[in-house]
């Protein structure tokens, strides 16, 4: 949860100020690469879960540095939005790869 992170002394794992239009353009297929990536993500998958399974609700507020202050709840919900979006994405690159459609 970026918006809610700030009180939680945690290091942030991305650097959207020096690039905040990331492209990917670093994209690498290397296997460390890949494998620090994952260990990324779990570790803040895990501090999400942990983060909302120990809020006392979902309106609890944060301040976002773009949005001002938003609720847990609205992280969330943007959260799923987001993944919906990036699973998309996904598939649109699988078949391209793999040529199959509507899977």
């Amino acid at each position: 949860m970026w918006q809610l992170r700030g009180s939680s002394n945690a290091v942030s794992t991305s650097n959207a100020t020096a690039d905040p239009d990331g492209d990917f353009d670093g994209a690498t297929d290397d296997h460390g690469a890949v494998a620090a990536a994952w260990v990324a993500w779990r570790t803040e998958v895990a501090f999400a879960e942990q983060f909302v399974t120990e809020a006392p609700d979902l309106d609890i507020k944060g301040d976002d540095s773009w949005r001002g202050t938003v609720s847990l709840r609205w992280v969330v919900i943007h959260m799923i939005e987001e993944y919906a979006r990036h699973n998309g994405h996904a598939d649109l690159l699988r078949e391209r790869i793999d040529g199959a459609i509507g899977m």
